[in-house]
């Protein structure tokens, strides 16, 4: 099963919690090989990918937005060998309301949503609260 939009459970329960924080969206992504437009448009998972990226980017940035880490995963030492990943970061929002308004404008829906759709396979996007010493274990 893959995981490319969220469900409208989790999605309440995104928007269930506080909206006034900062938050950092750890972000997994694995690609398809060919990208799956709907007009059949042909291109690869990595170029779709990029156009996502290129819609996106403004809003994000308008938004608050900020890459803190981005990383190409090369292997998983602990974890389902199945669950390989082409692109890993971690963004950060000023509130997850500004995270809201992002996937929720129009220009984002419909010029950069389609081109994550089709090159997304498989992904995973988990939101986390900032905690005071996270430059620390324990």
């Amino acid at each position: 099963m893959s995981h490319v939009d969220p469900t409208r459970e989790a999605f309440q329960i995104f928007k269930d919690l506080d909206r006034s924080s900062p938050i950092q969206m750890l972000n997994l992504i694995r690609l398809r090989d060919r990208a799956i437009y709907p007009d059949g448009r042909e291109a690869t998972g990595k170029e779709a990918y990029a156009n996502y990226g290129k819609f996106s980017g403004p809003i994000f940035q308008r938004v608050g937005g900020t890459i803190l880490w981005r990383g190409e995963p090369q292997v998983t030492l602990i974890g389902p060998a199945d669950e390989a990943w082409d692109i890993s970061f971690i963004a950060a929002y000023p509130t997850a309301g500004a995270f809201l308004e992002m996937v929720t404008d129009p220009v984002y829906q419909s010029n950069a949503v389609p081109h994550r759709q089709a090159a997304v396979l498989d992904s995973r996007l988990v939101r986390h609260h900032v905690l005071d010493g996270s430059n620390v274990f324990g």
